[in-house]
């Protein structure tokens, strides 16, 4: 530990910029802050401002092609420029503990949940034993809130939900107990009541002398956790100070934009980008077929049960019914493990339930060989989550696209610049590949995926989750600018209660794989009857509202 007064971490004059030839793109321009122990630094801003790269940077991870100067970046008076490989392994994990966004591709799929998460306490000999370190681990996943820990430490990431990979990934960097810890979007994927506890626990590291830096897009939960706050606007700092200062009043136009954009119940079910941003010019061809009359989805007494990996048959769906209307959005929410997404799936056609059955413009949608639903499917459509890990990776954005589109238009010309244009992305892109896009842009190209083959029903399993407030914003007035203009209906499933309750116009609570309260949407946020309910929007990060300019 430094001695008192002494920061732990010391940033001067970061800059950082990418490219062979000059001049080279600076995408981090002079950012300046000190750290001390048990301080938390939050920094903020859009998608490509800067903030993760100047995180990665710190610790030696700028990137391929990142060239990184600095006047000084010194941790716990030592200096970390020019470090070595060999010695950065010293450093991180043991003294500098780092979350990454996405515990997708940060674990390893081929191993173990409790192999990853053990890994640092075995190269660090921290445990003597695999017995010891076994059980580290089934502590450290407790800590994070993760059920069946014994359970889920023999089972592989894929076999996790998003919500519980992140929650390992969190874990393993708490393991060796570091004296810093850099936590890019680490309750992205969580709902909000584990959100809650993994934010008592980060504040409970806090409290006893560690450092925070934590990147994020939820304004909100910076505001909880963060002493000091940066803005980042296209790598600059555009505004920087005490927390509650900056979010009671926000000195930055940027900022307050930021602020702006996030959903809020006085603001339901208006536009949340600002006025400038384009809206949407829908062509003939995209609109979604007529459809009789009735419910576009109907689901019945859905029950799906699964066997876990002690041989226990567990049902993850318990009865749930559902009907959605034309032009209608219903939102879904519950705890991580609710049976969402199961839903979701089984809506799909994914997988089969157990019990029950889902009709799709009036006709048996389950319970149907897939050579009987294949010339169906363009009529039910799907937005993930993780928009890159549903591309092929190899596979141009024009051919993601033209993919969905069906085939008696795949080759009419200009049908997927059109689509391009639908979701406002420049047809120039469509020659480019997902990894070369932006989170927001890669999410405006799920959504044109989805659209191309002219459904009546979209299926949205948490679309806007990964993305900052502003993009968040954008893809959000799209989703209602398809609704009003296509006549589109949404299941929309998010852990994120305000923006369900921006979208929805009705709304299914679920806990334990049942239906606990189902209504209007103002009825469940305002007014909620069932104690779940209740507990949800409790856990609720609130940000200070910023008083008129």
């Amino acid at each position: 530990m430094p001695a008192d007064g002494v920061p732990l971490l010391k940033v001067e004059d970061l800059r950082v910029s990418f490219g062979r030839d000059e001049p080279r793109g600076t995408v981090v321009k002079g950012v300046s802050f000190t750290l001390h122990p048990g301080r938390c630094l939050g920094i903020v801003g859009e998608s490509g401002s800067g903030k993760s790269v100047t995180a990665r940077s710190i610790v030696g991870l700028a990137g391929l092609g990142g060239f990184v100067h600095a006047k000084t970046i010194a941790f716990n008076g030592h200096s970390l420029i020019g470090q070595a490989d060999r010695q950065w392994r010293r450093i991180r994990g043991r003294h500098i503990g780092y979350i990454l966004q996405d515990a997708l591709t940060s674990l390893d799929q081929l191993r173990s949940v409790g192999r990853e998460v053990g890994e640092g306490l075995e190269l660090h000999g921290v445990t003597r034993s695999a017995a010891e370190r076994d059980a580290r681990v089934v502590e450290l996943l407790t800590s994070v809130g993760l059920p069946d820990p014994a359970i889920k430490a023999r089972q592989l990431p894929s076999e996790l939900s998003g919500g519980q990979r992140q929650r390992a990934l969190i874990a393993s960097a708490l393991a060796l107990d570091p004296e810093l810890l850099i936590a890019d979007e680490p309750t992205t994927a969580l709902d909000v009541t584990v959100q809650a506890q993994v934010l008592d626990l980060l504040e409970q590291t806090k409290a006893r002398g560690k450092a925070l830096i934590l990147i994020s897009h939820d304004l909100a939960v910076v505001s909880r956790m963060a002493d000091e706050v940066i803005v980042m606007c296209n790598g600059d700092v555009v505004e920087q100070g005490p927390a509650a200062e900056i979010f009671a009043r926000p000195r930055h136009g940027y900022t307050r934009r930021l602020i702006d954009a996030i959903p809020s119940a006085h603001r339901r079910g208006s536009r949340l980008a600002p006025a400038s941003a384009p809206r949407l010019r829908v062509a003939e061809e995209v609109r979604p077929e007529a459809v009789a009359s009735g419910p576009l989805l109907e689901a019945s007494g859905l029950v799906k049960r699964f066997r876990g990996p002690d041989k226990i048959l567990r049902t993850a769906v318990a009865g749930v019914s559902f009907a959605l209307a034309q032009g209608e959005t219903l939102g879904i929410v519950g705890e991580s493990g609710s049976g969402k997404s199961t839903v979701a799936r089984i809506v799909m056609a994914l997988e089969e339930p157990d019990e029950g059955y889902v009709r799709l413009n009036g006709l048996p949608w389950t319970g149907i060989a897939e050579r009987e639903r294949r010339a169906r499917r363009r009529f039910i459509a799907m937005v993930y989550q993780d928009p890159l890990s549903s591309f092929d990776p190899r596979w141009t954005i024009e051919r993601i696209i033209a993919d969905a589109i069906p085939d008696t238009e795949a080759h009419r010309p200009g049908r997927v610049s059109e689509l391009l244009n639908l979701v406002s992305l420049p047809a120039s892109h469509r020659g480019r590949r997902a990894l070369d896009l932006s989170g927001g842009q890669r999410q405006r190209v799920a959504v044109a995926r989805a659209v191309a083959s002219r459904p009546n029903v979209i299926v949205c399993d948490e679309p806007v989750s990964a993305l900052d407030v502003s993009v968040q914003a954008q893809i959000l007035d799209l989703l209602g600018d398809l609704k009003r203009e296509l006549g589109v209906s949404y299941l929309f499933i998010s852990h994120d209660l305000g923006v369900v309750h921006h979208v929805s116009d009705r709304v299914l609570v679920m806990s334990g794989g049942e239906v606990v309260e189902s209504s209007e949407a103002d009825d469940v946020f305002l007014a909620p009857r069932h104690p779940y309910s209740r507990t949800l929007l409790a856990a609720v990060p609130r940000l200070p509202i910023a008083p008129a300019a």
